[in-house]
């Protein structure tokens, strides 16, 4: 049946790690396996998401129980292009990390949580199910530890500490939601709960339940003021990681927080009012944090937070422009922050430091390679027609039309600090002088490096950097892509017939 396609993103990574551990003794082999099955998986999300596109939400249900009683998942538009997105982002990321994760944390088993976290963010992105969201982020949580800990440097075990107690927390608060929200309903099923939800009389009760949501995926999307593990332990593990980490994991909650609240808690205007003066703070917060830094990385994880605020302030003005535009930038935003952490690990390799007081004159020594990195480096300041303009016009468009002129302001502000930033990293890290820089110990610089490996560094970089390049100037059909989400999502009702109705109509 044409509904198992549901399952395939899923189950491509679950056979991946598992033969990944089967093959523990070999890293040539686990990296042949990592490669091709990147590619497979790919392959498979580009299906999911054409028969999706062409044929409508796909529903399946685990064991035939009919929904609600059954663990439903769901490939709707917004789930299709999150696995979509996955893919492109995962598959970057496993060849930029067989050419630069070092062989001792390749032998404790880096690949197979590689794919573990990817079947995580799979898994989260097509359940229908509230409770299941939260063990597939359970997955996402525990195969992040271990990567952030991963060869148990001082800087690595100190920002993991500071990752999962703040998303252990989130974890407990969204438990402690899903369980008030099952005592309110007598359902997990979020078709199911969006009925139910809508037809309980104590709004109150619901407010308070939906507060609670947002203050556990408000900490997992990194969300002011909840955003401060995420600097902390960004910048600690391999640039890979980070990649990985900065494209994904964030958005993985934005995800939570679009679904569940154009869905479930749909229409009130009081919780509409607390995202959009989150969103306008989390824009401007993150803004200034990453206008004090001096490490690239610490830099590029202070602009994940303050663009996280873009997405927020789609789902805050609540209308189908905004949404598009919020679902146009997570789009932009996985391409690009996946290939900014890309970029600081090249920088590395080629001086040894990602602090901007030593680095320069890479402009000079390499200009080609500094014009690929100047791809992401300017897509993420949306300088037209680059991709991180054209969602921004309907943020502020849709902001004007309800008259909020500091969400407006809020939005310029943090454009015209990115602007700054990068062009500060531009002029500090390609365009002066550089310094003569001692020999780090097992630091291999990138000139002494063999072909394949500059390929499997470089080869993901270009990939991505392509992407936004098409994000950008065919800026039509992604903004029809999105569109179409903004339509599905603002409509539940074809969310919650797709998967209670067909269910019904199955023998």
């Amino acid at each position: 049946m044409i509904q198992h396609i549901v399952l395939y993103p899923i189950i491509v990574h679950l056979l991946l790690a598992i033969l990944l551990l089967f093959s523990w003794n070999s890293i040539k082999i686990q990296k042949i396996i990592s490669a091709a099955g990147s590619v497979l998986s790919l392959l498979v999300a580009i299906w999911l998401f054409s028969t999706v596109w062409n044929e409508g939400t796909l529903t399946i249900q685990a064991g035939n129980w009919e929904a609600p009683f059954g663990i439903t998942f769901v490939a709707d538009a917004f789930a299709a292009t999150m696995v979509l997105l996955t893919a492109i982002s995962g598959i970057a990321v496993s060849y930029f990390s067989i050419g630069t994760i070092l062989k001792a944390r390749l032998k404790f088993g880096y690949l197979p949580i590689l794919h573990f976290l990817l079947l995580g963010l799979n898994g989260a992105f097509l359940t229908g199910d509230i409770f299941n969201l939260y063990v597939w982020f359970e997955i996402i949580i525990i195969s992040s530890f271990v990567l952030i800990t991963l060869g148990g440097e001082k800087k690595q075990l100190e920002g993991a500490v500071k990752y999962f107690t703040l998303n252990i927390f989130a974890s407990v608060i969204f438990l402690t939601a899903v369980a008030v929200l099952y005592g309110l309903t007598g359902s997990l099923n979020m078709a199911d709960l969006s009925l139910k939800v809508a037809a309980i009389e104590n709004r109150g009760l619901v407010e308070v339940t939906a507060i609670l949501f947002l203050i556990g995926f408000g900490i997992k999307a990194a969300i002011f003021p909840l955003y401060f593990w995420l600097p902390a332990s960004y910048h600690t593990p391999p640039p890979a990681v980070s990649a990985v980490f900065g494209g994904l994991l964030t958005k993985v909650g934005v995800y939570a927080l679009i679904r569940v609240f154009t869905l479930i808690f749909v229409g009130d205007a009081f919780l509409e009012t607390i995202i959009l003066t989150l969103a306008g703070l989390t824009l401007f917060v993150g803004a200034i944090g990453a206008l004090v830094q001096n490490n690239i990385s610490k830099i590029f994880s202070y602009l994940i937070i303050s663009h996280i605020g873009f997405m927020i302030l789609g789902l805050g003005l609540y209308t189908e422009a905004a949404i598009a535009g919020a679902i146009f930038y997570i789009i932009h935003d996985i391409v690009v922050k996946t290939n900014l952490f890309m970029v600081s690990g090249l920088i590395y390799r080629l001086k040894g430091t990602m602090s901007m007081k030593n680095l320069g004159g890479i402009y000079a020594k390499h200009p080609l390679l500094s014009l690929l990195m100047l791809v992401p480096l300017f897509s993420v300041v949306g300088i037209p027609p680059l991709s991180g303009f054209w969602p921004k016009l309907s943020l502020i468009t849709e902001s004007f039309k309800i008259e909020n002129y500091w969400l407006i302001g809020a939005i310029i502000f943090a454009t015209f600090i990115t602007l700054f930033v990068i062009a500060r990293i531009w002029a500090e890290v390609f365009w002066k002088e550089g310094k003569k820089l001692p020999t780090i110990q097992n630091f291999r610089y990138f000139h002494l490096l063999k072909l394949e490996k500059k390929i499997q560094i470089l080869g993901p970089i270009a990939f991505l950097a392509f992407i936004s390049l098409y994000i950008g100037f065919g800026a039509e059909n992604i903004q029809q892509l999105a569109e179409r989400v903004g339509t599905e999502l603002m409509n539940n009702q074809l969310y919650i017939e797709s998967v209670l109705g067909n269910i019904k109509e199955q023998p």
